[in-house]
């Protein structure tokens, strides 16, 4: 099987790439709904990427307002095969400081208002998350950060809060004490979406601050917060475009089976299943329900 495109979600801050070649923005319709924004098709180095900005060009989408399923099925639909997730994260340890960037392999799912999966009442279907993320995508983003000189982690969990609120410093301790390495509020149920899509998908957490925990920290503001991220962002294009020709040029699909989620997750027999709802999973999940 050969690899198509790559995508790129970019989170806060991130809402274009420079140095890509042949750009077209394009609508692209999803029976899920509207994406979040138009898709970037371009070249970055000759490797065909699509780019969508996560909350809008504009920064326009509340976390809990972003329409995660078109997002993802409209990535789907436009021959994307892996996910570069980009995403500003507060830091939950010592080590973890503002300008580290951690590459997560875990992740802890607390937000509470948002469509979650594809399936639904009249086709059923359970995907494993026990590995979330995509460890030849993870380890490619992890290759690149050393060689460009990135202080970067490699494995880290991931606290999905609901927001748009900051944490209390009650939850922001309790994070800590579960052994989490970083909070965000976007990448869930995000993850959960590409593994239903079989997409391989990997996250770069960006910190921007130590959350509230931090005895010299003791609240986070907007203007902390974007001053650090502006200062991501530049770093996270570096990285971008240090990891994909090893994407691109390595073993397709990947090992861990991301492309084959599906394989035996669908528990709706044939004659069971509601057409119109199957009609929607045509990219989604059109290989397995014919």
């Amino acid at each position: 099987m050969a690899r198509s495109r790559i995508g790129i979600i970019g989170g806060s801050g991130l809402y274009r790439i420079e140095g890509l070649t042949d750009i077209e923005w394009r609508e692209v319709a999803s029976p899920f709904g509207e994406p979040s924004d138009a898709l970037c098709f371009g070249r970055l180095d000759g490797i065909e990427v699509v780019f969508l900005p996560r909350h809008g060009r504009h920064h326009r989408l509340l976390p809990a307002d972003i329409n995660y399923r078109a997002n993802i099925d409209a990535l789907k639909r436009s021959g994307v095969s892996d996910i570069l997730s980009i995403s500003a994260v507060g830091g939950l340890a010592a080590q973890y400081a503002p300008g580290t960037f951690v590459i997560v392999d875990q992740f802890i799912d607390r937000t509470l208002m948002r469509q979650k999966s594809f399936f639904g009442t009249g086709c059923v279907a359970h995907v494993s998350m026990a590995h979330p993320v995509c460890g030849r995508l993870g380890h490619a983003l992890a290759e690149a950060g050393h060689d460009i000189g990135l202080d970067m982690a490699h494995g880290g969990t991931y606290l999905a809060m609901e927001g748009p609120q900051f944490s209390t410093r009650a939850e922001s301790e309790l994070y800590r004490s579960w052994g989490c390495a970083v909070v965000g509020m976007t990448n869930m149920p995000e993850a959960k979406l590409a593994r239903e899509a079989e997409i391989c998908y990997a996250t770069v957490a960006m910190v921007t601050d130590y959350d509230c925990w931090h005895p010299d920290h003791d609240h986070v503001t907007v203007d902390s917060v974007v001053r650090v991220l502006m200062q991501n962002v530049e770093t996270s294009k570096a990285l971008i475009r240090a990891a994909l020709p090893a994407i691109h040029a390595g073993d397709f699909p990947c090992g861990s089976g991301c492309n084959r989620a599906l394989d035996h997750a669908v528990l709706t027999p044939p004659d069971g299943r509601d057409p119109a709802l199957v009609a929607r999973l045509d990219a989604v999940a059109g290989r397995v329900l014919g």
